[in-house]
């Protein structure tokens, strides 16, 4: 059996399931063992430890083409604290277009946190004209920012409520009330939802809304291909849903785990609160709050960083990621086959 979608079609993938983009980590083996196992890998867009990310996300998607031949995609977060992103977008599709088996294999360019049309530059016009059949997903995790989505001319969106990890929005709606708020006005609209998914049930329950395809991250995070720290991973499988806090982040709102670095943090209430914070902030202020990712990454779930959504609760193991999908997808349509069997 097979789960067919508006989104599976769309990309030529076996399975409705993508990675979550789980910036700044590095998600490339992830993304080759997820894209290998029938799904969509997505490579993060990656700045640790001073590094160029331009550079580093040309390096992955190298990598990432000499180890397999399936569909991926990758993220650019768009937000105006987010300094290089304006680069990246311009530079990003000419490295495409110059090499033609990423152009042949990278079909998912998914900007998130920030504006949606930063990426149409002349370079993405010129990529889209040479016959790539890349497509641009936007994370919109309001339905006013999934107006402007639509309105950018993309071609599909990621519906992401507050439940997930990492950046989320000021107005804290669920996935659930969000993706029917998104279907009633867009009903025709590629979408992946995002927040919250992480077993069969979910997935079943998404697709059931209309959703072609669900985006997951903290469950490839407790996943053995990973690259997260392996101290990081086994915070999953015993942790609770309500073991995670939302709280300010350097673009904006953030779903954390609750650790000594994350219950210091405060909310601010609104997107022009946040501007004003931003104003006081200092250089200096950036690097040190981008310094609790980097030990996130080595390790340190204390004093880092450690983005998890509220899926956790529902995670019992860190598993292969051909486990994970192949189980994911079982469930999902023993769900699917039992919701059509109560139309009579």
């Amino acid at each position: 059996m097979v789960i067919k979608t508006n989104v599976t079609e769309m990309f030529g993938i076996k399975h409705p399931i993508v990675a979550a983009p789980m910036g700044p980590f590095y998600t490339t083996e992830l993304t080759i063992a997820v894209s290998e196992a029938g799904g969509m890998g997505v490579l993060s867009h990656t700045n640790l430890f001073g590094k160029d990310s331009l550079t580093e996300l040309q390096k992955n998607m190298e990598y990432v083409v000499e180890h397999t031949d399936k569909p991926f995609g990758f993220n650019i977060r768009t937000g105006r604290m987010q300094l290089d992103a304006k680069v990246i977008c311009q530079k990003i599709p000419r490295f495409i277009l110059k090499n033609p088996k990423i152009k042949e294999q990278c079909l998912y360019a998914l900007t998130s946190a920030g504006s949606s049309k930063l990426i149409k530059t002349k370079a993405w016009d010129a990529l889209k004209e040479s016959g790539s059949n890349i497509k641009h997903f936007h994370v919109a995790p309001a339905l006013w920012l999934a107006d402007k989505c639509v309105a950018s001319n993309v071609d599909g969106m990621v519906i992401t409520g507050g439940e997930g990890g990492g950046h989320q929005s000021y107005e804290k709606i669920s996935t659930l009330v969000l993706l029917q708020q998104v279907k009633q006005k867009y009903p025709d609209f590629p979408i992946i939802a995002c927040g919250g998914f992480a077993t069969g049930e979910g997935v079943a329950a998404a697709l059931a809304m209309g959703a072609g395809a669900v985006a997951m991250g903290s469950r490839f995070i407790a996943s053995k291909e990973s690259e997260f720290h392996e101290t990081y991973k086994n915070i999953v499988p015993p942790a609770q849903a309500q073991d995670t806090v939302l709280v300010t982040g350097f673009l904006g709102p953030i779903r954390l785990w609750k650790n000594k670095y994350s219950i210091h943090h405060g909310l601010v209430a609104s997107k022009e609160e946040k501007m004003a914070e931003e104003k006081e902030m200092s250089l200096e202020d950036l690097i040190e709050d981008g310094k609790h990712y980097e030990m996130t990454y080595h390790g340190n779930i204390e004093d880092g960083a450690v983005l998890l959504g509220q899926s956790i609760g529902v995670i019992p193991s860190i598993e292969r990621v051909p486990d994970i999908i192949d189980d994911v997808i079982k469930v999902a349509e023993k769900r699917l086959k039992a919701g059509e069997a109560m139309v009579v």
